[in-house]
């Protein structure tokens, strides 16, 4: 019967067995497709959670998927460096980036003609860092991106870079995206282009660096979330709340049930890594440890045991089964997961006046921008959601456990300052419209140096 069913298994997941027992010269003929198993498993990522090296790098250079997340919502990546393997980590790093690279390669064309498509623009996005922590509101900085839209080119400069290592990264920088010049579709595996993936090599202080530091997940759970207007007003008096935000009249909206999910994981980690990582703070950190005595009540710690190298691993025959309970028992290190739930209340100031379309012309330059900003992709998860009518003129969103980003467009086309590279005209047709129907025009002037 085992033998039976060993068989029906092997027909039913050939890669995965191959992977199971690290025939990779196998594996590397039969490499055709890339199927889940049982229990929710790419051939890719159960190479990772053996820890089979060679099987990985045969995956990885057959175009198996190095972003793939998994039901836990965990990265390959993620699961690379919990094996503690540095050579693993760095291969699986590598090839991570070069996707992601040549993703946002072919993704870009297809912006900047969106972008095209729709009116120019130039707008400021304030980014202000708040918490209501007193002493890390002292220490959060603010930021104005400054947005030039003209046909499919874009610019947006910048002071804030960035957040790492619970350290601000600032810097003056430019992000220009021309769209004079169309290409076809951009399509890269790694056997196309070795010399960009051999670019993608980590350097062993990178992954060095992600083997001694915890493993740390941060994502909003917005699959609960409603939108309720605010009240202003007192007892029977209360009426819908507005507010005039950059010149245009706003109705306040919150959204509730919206969770910052927190995980980490240790399991990777030595006795001395975990005490470094407790004892080497900055001084946010420090603030935020502040932060952690009011939180830790929602925190759960969550451990798996078991080993493909412990007297009571799991075989291939049980591992493959669908009705066997894996229960604690699992492949890959015991896993030393921390969990924290956050509920906040997000805010929005909705305005139906506002003359720029969220969808046309906004959205594909946040799409854009979140290619290689953390806090873009936060908000872009955010504003693709059903939002009640209206242009979000301010935003207030939760980025980790007590730090929030209210972002606020404002200046449109240099209506409330002037810009020196935008010049407005407002047509004779229609001088009853106001502000709301001017044209503007601008050109580019670059008077400071610019990263591209």
């Amino acid at each position: 019967t085992l033998r039976k069913r060993e068989g029906d298994d092997r027909k039913a997941f050939p890669l995965h067995f191959l992977v199971w027992n690290n025939q990779y010269i196998e594996l590397e003929r039969e490499l055709q497709q890339n199927e889940v198993d049982p229990r929710g498993r790419t051939p890719l990522e159960l190479a990772v959670c053996l820890g089979h090296l060679e099987s990985t790098r045969v995956l990885l250079r057959h175009c198996a998927d190095p972003t793939h997340c998994n039901a836990q919502s965990w990265t390959i990546l993620q699961e690379a460096v919990s094996t503690g393997d540095p050579e693993l980590c760095q291969l699986v790093l590598q090839y991570r980036d070069f996707k992601r690279a040549t993703e946002r390669l072919a993704g870009i064309p297809e912006l900047l003609n969106k972008l095209r498509q729709a009116r120019d623009f130039y707008v400021e996005m304030k980014w202000e860092f708040t918490s209501w922590v007193p002493l890390v509101s002292k220490v959060c900085p603010s930021d104005v991106y400054r947005v030039w839209k003209s046909g499919s080119c874009l610019r947006v400069d910048t002071t804030l870079l960035g957040f790492e290592q619970m350290t601000w990264l600032k810097g003056r920088r430019s992000y220009i995206f021309k769209g004079e010049v169309y290409t076809e579709p951009l399509s890269l595996s790694p056997r196309d282009a070795p010399s960009l993936l051999a670019a993608m090599l980590p350097t062993q202080e990178n992954t060095a660096q992600r083997l001694t530091s915890p493993i740390v997940s941060t994502h909003l759970n917005t699959r609960d979330i409603a939108f309720e207007r605010n009240k202003s007003g007192i007892w029977g008096w209360r009426s819908e709340k507005s507010e005039a935000v950059s010149g245009y009249e706003a109705k306040v909206y919150s959204a509730t049930n919206v969770e910052l999910v927190t995980r980490s994981r240790t399991e990777h980690l030595s006795d001395q890594d975990k005490s470094k990582s407790k004892g080497t703070k900055t001084p946010l950190q420090s603030f935020l440890g502040i932060a952690e005595q009011h939180t830790a009540h929602n925190g759960s710690n969550v451990c798996q045991y078991a080993s493909p190298h412990n007297p009571t691993a799991i075989t291939a025959e049980e591992y493959f089964d669908p009705e066997f309970q894996l229960n604690e028992r699992d492949i890959g290190r015991p896993v030393e997961l921390t969990s924290k739930v956050q509920r906040f209340k997000a805010h929005l100031w909705l305005s139906e006046a506002h003359p720029l379309s969220l969808a046309e012309q906004v959205t594909p330059i946040i799409d854009l921008m979140a290619i290689s900003n953390a806090h873009f992709a936060k908000l872009r998860d955010f504003i693709t959601l059903s939002l009640p009518p209206g242009f979000p003129v301010k935003i207030e969103i939760p980025l980790f456990h007590v730090l929030n980003a209210r972002v606020t467009f404002s200046n449109l086309c240099g209506c409330d300052e002037p810009v020196s590279s935008v010049t407005v005209h407002t047509p004779e047709e229609a001088p009853e419209a106001g502000n709301h129907a001017r044209t503007y025009t601008h050109t580019y002037t670059y008077t400071h140096t610019h990263t591209r």
